[in-house]
């Protein structure tokens, strides 16, 4: 019998989506609580801490919480942690909040309850310190940091209780796979070594063969893409799922990868997000993540291998699912083939290396992708979306 990885910190996955009978009535007595709106970050939390994707926290973190996961990548009870999930609020908000209040927290573009916290705390963070750890940055031009430098001066903290997933589920009904239902399935196939890949992109040849190099060293790959928000000009989930479909039906062996989305927004925090990836690929049964080049980074803040590098930097324990580490991929043209660093001898003039921003700027140019690049079948696919994006023209 298959055996998978447990959960991070806890015997079972923990979501904090209330029984479905039960959401009605909580959702009348929450319609009179005072009313915390949450950015898009918070909201992408929100439905994280609801499929369990965040085992084993039971809402957002408390200061001792914040401090350590920032300093020491613990939460106060010693459970390693690298990013820290918290909910900032405006100062004027805070001041009207007591202690163990219960309030409804809405989505503040549309304004529906998504949940009920009850809150145990309210805390004033340093927002430099938070940077310059996670981020490793305090630069404003960072999108993480800017996120933080932007964000309310005061953290509620306390425990969750979601009564509403948004649109994710009806929107992606059959990628939206919560970590209960992904364990069952890879039990069902029979995987108990499990690689998640991750990406917020449509799969170019390099990433085709990071996930072929990781079907041949377990039983099977969980491709997870970002259906969260993400920067300016990159691909919409919509397309990219299309795209990275007619990859496995046209690449890939039958039943050696499954396609799902998670809800999480991008942070951009490099090296850190790399294990928050790991961490959460644990929670829905994956006992490796594939940790290729630049792995979740943002421009030239991290090195190419920081991610490689930071899960070597972790005590016994922290972390039971594993990186797998890949150098840089590229197509050879004097082995014909995809390649790394590690396995072809040529000179560098023989490669053509392959990224998301050179595959985007060449389809938003109508510039011909090679096929060493990405395959025809994709290519069609994000070809009609450009097209369909310049038809269009600027936005207005």
């Amino acid at each position: 019998m298959p055996q998978l990885v447990p959960p991070h910190g806890s015997e079972t996955v923990k979501p904090l989506l209330l029984p479905e009978a039960e959401r009605a009535e909580e959702g009348k007595r929450a319609q009179k609580l005072r009313k915390v709106p949450l950015d898009s970050r918070a909201v992408s939390d929100v439905f994280m801490l609801a499929m369990g994707a965040y085992t084993p926290l039971d809402g957002f973190m408390g200061h001792d919480d914040w401090r350590g996961s920032c300093l020491d990548m613990k939460l106060t009870g010693g459970t390693f942690w690298p990013i820290p999930i918290t909910l900032p609020i405006g100062r004027d908000l805070a001041d009207g909040i007591h202690a163990e209040e219960e309030v409804a927290l809405v989505a503040a573009e549309t304004g529906g309850i998504l949940a009920v916290m009850q809150v145990r705390e309210k805390y004033s963070v340093d927002k430099k310190l938070e940077a310059e750890h996670v981020y490793r940055t305090a630069d404003p031009k960072h999108p993480g940091v800017a996120k933080v430098l932007a964000q309310g001066d005061v953290n509620l903290a306390g425990p969750v209780m979601v009564l509403s997933e948004g649109e994710y589920p009806v929107k992606y009904p059959d990628l939206y796979i919560r970590p209960a239902k992904a364990r069952a399935m890879f039990l069902e196939r029979g995987w108990s070594e499990v690689a998640a890949f991750q990406t917020r992109n449509p799969m170019h040849r390099s990433h085709e063969y990071l996930v072929k190099i990781a079907v041949e060293v377990s039983d099977g790959v969980f491709i997870h893409q970002v259906l969260g928000k993400l920067k300016a000009g990159d691909i919409p989930a919509e397309i990219r799922t299309r795209a990275i479909q007619a990859m496995i039906d046209n690449y890939f062996r039958p039943g050696t990868v499954v396609q799902a989305g998670y809800p999480i927004e991008m942070r951009y925090a490099g090296p850190r997000e790399a294990l928050l990836h790991a961490l959460i690929r644990q929670n829905f049964g994956c006992s490796h993540l594939i940790v290729g080049r630049d792995h979740a980074g943002v421009g030239d803040y991290y090195g190419p291998f920081d991610a490689h590098h930071i899960f070597d930097q972790l005590w016994p324990g922290a972390l039971l699912c594993k990186p797998l580490k890949i150098d840089v991929t590229f197509y050879c043209r004097k082995c014909y083939g995809m390649a790394t660093a590690k396995t072809c001898p040529h000179d560098p003039e023989h490669h053509i290396s392959i990224s998301g921003t050179q595959q985007r700027e060449m389809l938003s140019t109508n510039a011909e992708v090679p096929p060493e690049f990405s395959r025809p079948e994709v290519v069609a696919i994000l070809k009609e979306y450009y097209a369909g994006l310049r038809q269009a023209g600027p936005p207005s």
